[in-house]
């Protein structure tokens, strides 16, 4: 049996996460749905008001998902959670109608990272759901979307076949800065974006962290929504916009770097020849006064 402040800890959590739901997002219980939904009135309209002590005497189970998506997370909070000094984090399993081996794994690595992201947290069920998983959700949705095969896209195939008529995409950049970059997660999904929209470009990790990347304009538009959707620490985009210098990044830098030092972004961005870009914004030194190319 739960103690009444642990209970009130996972009634106050799910009460904020109930509260902080955006349109097309829905969080159920898998068991006892009418006993919990009452309880979840009376402490809306009374925090502190008293609980039954025996009420909960086995696993909480609700599940979070959102109405465009058909995946979901089921979620089962201890019976410890919510104890005074109580440590335990939930269980979250990722469930699917269509839902393949390859897939699954692929959820349960972004649950995993999530779950590091928010051990410690005061609210970490509230933190976990809200900021990790629900916008995970979402971005997946949007690439399913953007992913589906559309008349545009069939012309497009058309004019692959027909070289002549066809006309190139033009090359773009864009450049992000955030508070850190450490998680092995997010340096894997870097570089594997990369190679998947065959673009060229770096990240440094650590402290700063500093993201750049260069290719065709639809892809980067792509890689940049796909960091967007990534949890993190005062995440800023810099920058995106049209390449100098056409042709630069397709014939000198044919891969994803990985850097731990600010000079060494400094003196790649040198090579690049576009060291004013990021001296522009103090991160490094210029060394010498480089005129502004944009």
């Amino acid at each position: 049996m739960a103690p009444p402040k642990a209970l009130h800890k996972v009634l106050e959590e799910i009460h904020l996460l109930k509260c902080s739901l955006l349109p097309g997002e829905l969080i159920s219980f898998s068991e006892d749905a009418a006993v919990w939904d009452a309880l979840l009135e009376t402490y809306s309209a009374d925090p502190d008001a008293e609980l039954p002590e025996s009420i909960r005497q086995r696993p909480l189970h609700f599940e979070v998902r959102t109405e465009e998506n058909d995946v979901w997370f089921d979620v089962e909070l201890p019976l410890e959670y919510g104890s005074e000094g109580d440590e335990s984090i939930p269980s979250v399993a990722v469930k699917g109608p269509n839902l393949g081996r390859a897939e699954q794994q692929r959820w349960q690595a972004v649950v995993a990272e999530a779950l590091d992201e928010v051990r410690g947290s005061e609210y970490l069920v509230y933190e976990l759901i809200s900021a990790h998983l629900l916008p995970r959700l979402h971005a997946a949705s949007l690439e399913s979307s953007n992913a589906e095969p559309t008349h545009s896209e069939d012309v497009s195939s058309s004019s692959k076949a027909h070289p002549e008529t066809a006309h190139p995409s033009p090359r773009y950049h864009a450049l992000f800065t955030s508070h850190h970059l450490k998680s092995p997660q997010k340096r894997r999904s870097l570089s594997q974006w990369s190679h998947e929209l065959s673009l060229t470009g770096f990240a440094k990790v650590g402290y700063p962290g500093v993201i750049y990347c260069e290719g065709a304009r639809e892809d980067v538009e792509d890689f940049v929504s796909r960091v967007k959707s990534m949890q993190w620490l005062a995440l800023r985009l810099r920058f995106i916009e049209p390449s100098p210098l056409e042709g630069l990044g397709e014939n000198s830098m044919r891969q994803w770097k990985e850097f731990e030092k600010v000079g060494e972004v400094v003196e790649e961005m040198r090579r690049l020849g576009r060291e004013s870009y990021i001296v522009e914004m103090g991160i490094g030194s210029a060394g010498s006064n480089v005129p502004s190319t944009r």
